[in-house]
């Protein structure tokens, strides 16, 4: 099973916020819908989005999701960025599309 550093590592992602990142990642989810991530994730998946508000952070922090993955070239408000630190959970970021980044890890997920 992957750990959060060797998914950084494989996909060259950007480390917002470097948290706990000897977290073992299950799965992926993928939604920028604050609801269906709490109705639907499962602990230690990854989870991709667009969302770069505060909320997505305790989102994370109450389904015990391994880290969050910011695409598009977007990145996490100041507040974001406070609250991931405070509460131990890596953001990371990418300029590469979700789409993109979800095949590279379905992918890398699979072979392992």
């Amino acid at each position: 099973m992957l750990k959060v550093s060797d998914i950084i590592e494989k996909i060259g992602l950007d480390i917002r916020v470097s948290g706990d990142m000897h977290k073992y990642v299950t799965g992926c989810y993928i939604s920028d819908l604050l609801s269906d991530v709490m109705a639907h994730s499962k602990d230690g998946e990854l989870w991709i989005t667009l969302q770069t508000h505060p909320n997505i952070v305790a989102v994370a922090v109450i389904k015990g999701l391994s880290c969050i993955v910011i695409t598009n070239g977007r990145l996490p408000e100041t507040d974001t960025v406070k609250k991931a630190e405070s509460e131990n959970i890596t953001i990371l970021t990418t300029s590469k599309t979700t789409f993109e980044i979800a095949g590279l890890l379905y992918n890398i997920l699979r072979s392992e």
